[in-house]
């Protein structure tokens, strides 16, 4: 693909946050992006907060009062103290227009029931990554199946489009093999550990760009440590290892990967 000569602008992430941006000009801020964490982080929190927004106000606006008026001036006050409305000058007119009707809506609903943030399914990936888990385990137990034990990340990266963390030391690659997915191939390495035995460390392109901290979920007696990078997402799966120290050590791999 041509290498775009025109450098990343603060206008270009504010323009793709807003979806003003032609396809071409979005993957190369999402290339940016993907090679600068810090960076994809605030746009997701950009993009997090137009969408609240845009949920907020799909309901009926209640009448404007003066009190709300001024809970949105003091609102772009303060991101004006913080030298961020040029990001935000979007948002910020959102809420100065119609953000009455929102913050009514949001005092007069606060008293309601909240989803938990413990209740929110995991992203669909890690429904992939248990898959592969579980059959890398079957595998195992089948000596007709051949074991594939190099672990070559540029040959990875090349075929597939993933980046490969470097493993941690100790860690031995015990089969490494490329299952198909919705968005591709992703890939699934079987890993045998000292402290928490054997693992799978699998990734894959799941098809949206998005930063996920490390989080961790339990199905079927099995534990997924997972997290995304820009465009290619992550899980860290054991079936009897301890999740806390699992978590931990999914938190070092990502570390790695900025």
């Amino acid at each position: 693909m041509r290498q775009s000569v025109d450098p990343i602008t603060d206008m270009d992430l504010v323009s793709y946050v807003d979806d003003q941006l032609l396809p071409a000009r979005r993957i190369e801020v999402e290339a940016y992006l993907a090679a600068r964490p810090e960076d994809a982080a605030r746009v997701m929190a950009d993009l997090r907060s137009r969408d609240e927004l845009r949920l907020a106000l799909s309901a009926a606006p209640l009448p404007v009062s003066v009190a709300t008026n001024e809970l949105a001036g003091r609102l772009e006050r303060a991101l004006l103290r913080r030298g961020q409305v040029r990001r935000f000058s979007r948002v910020a007119a959102l809420v100065l227009l119609l953000g009455a009707g929102w913050i009514a809506h949001a005092e007069f609903n606060a008293l309601g029931p909240r989803q938990s943030v413990a209740s929110v399914p995991p992203p669909a990936f890690v429904h992939d990554a248990l898959v592969a888990h579980r059959t890398a385990l079957v595998r195992a137990d089948m000596p007709s199946q051949l074991e594939v034990k190099s672990y070559d990340r540029a040959e990875i990266l090349a075929a597939t489009a993933i980046a490969m963390p470097e493993l941690p030391a100790g860690w031995t690659v015990d089969d490494m093999q490329i299952f198909p997915s919705a968005f591709g191939p992703s890939v699934d390495v079987a890993i045998e550990t000292a402290d928490l035995g054997r693992l799978s460390l699998f990734a894959v392109r799941p098809g949206v760009f998005d930063v996920l901290p490390v989080a961790k979920t339990a199905q079927n007696g099995a534990t997924a440590a997972y997290w995304q990078v820009g465009d290619v997402a992550y899980a860290l799966v054991s079936s009897g290892a301890d999740p806390e120290m699992l978590e931990r050590r999914a938190s070092g791999i990502e570390r790695s990967l900025r």
